[in-house]
């Protein structure tokens, strides 16, 4: 199976550490995805500035196929980062060039020629999708943007939706159902220490997280997507598809960076 991720990446800067990592949800899931063993494409747009050669150095370094990166004059996006007792705490953000990406048609054939495609939020690619589900088996990340109208004008367009959250409790697996009701196969939320919950349209399924010291949050949403995204490819049920992210997610708080 080939996966490509499209939209947002971001140098995450940590300011007190002297140190910038890359990543952005989407350039997060193309890297996780390669990680786990799986062919790996990654489409966005970076700067001319130092930022974008490390993004793309970095990405090519993973063994991701970077062939249809854009770069263009401007800033890459970035982030000033903050650990705070093992979470991290996001400030400044600087969207950059990435405010303006678009797709072109041989852009949009491109991502045809594979069959997994996640963007999310921040990738400004929605108006794409429409065109693009008939194609691919689409995975958005819709954060903590538990926004419905973003969620009615997106969905339809999507087959596997997440979500971040705190608890599992009556407001959250509403939402859920709301999100399958309007096309999606499976709605997930993603609870940080409280684990993830998820709905296919016939049942809840709840998984618990895994005890370990953390050292950095960052990337542990987009590494259980991937992981999801991956079982699901290889047509693993849902509970065991929440195992799979569970575990990646696991790996990627142990470490500075989302990877």
């Amino acid at each position: 199976m080939k996966f490509i991720s499209i939209g947002d990446n971001c140098m995450d800067v940590y300011k007190q550490m002297g140190k910038a990592f890359p990543g952005g949800n989407s350039v997060n899931f193309s890297v996780y995805v390669k990680q786990l063993g799986e062919c790996s494409s990654y489409l966005g747009v970076v700067g001319n500035d130092d930022y974008g050669d490390i993004m793309i150095e970095q990405i090519r370094s993973k063994k991701v196929d970077i062939s249809h990166v854009q770069k263009v004059e401007g800033e890459t996006a970035h982030t000033n980062v903050e650990i705070k007792n093992g979470d991290r705490i996001l400030n400044d953000y600087d969207e950059g060039v990435l405010k303006h990406f678009n797709l072109s048609d041989e852009d949009l054939q491109y991502i045809r020629s594979h069959d997994f495609l996640h963007t999310a939020i921040w990738g400004n690619c929605e108006r794409y999708l429409n065109y693009l589900k008939d194609y691919v088996t689409i995975s958005f990340d819709f954060a903590d943007r538990i926004d419905l109208v973003k969620i009615k004008e997106v969905c339809p367009n999507v087959d596997y939706a997440f979500l971040s959250y705190s608890e599992d409790n009556l407001s959250i697996r509403n939402t859920l159902e709301q999100i399958v009701s309007l096309g999606p196969k499976c709605a997930v939320a993603t609870l940080g220490a409280n684990g993830s919950v998820a709905y296919d349209g016939v049942s809840f399924y709840k998984e618990k997280a895994k005890r370990i010291d953390v050292v950095d949050t960052l990337g542990a949403g987009d590494s259980f997507i991937a992981a999801f995204m991956v079982g699901i490819a290889k047509g693993y049920d849902v509970r065991m598809c929440l195992q799979m992210g569970t575990r990646k997610a696991s790996k990627t708080i142990t470490y500075f960076g989302a990877w």
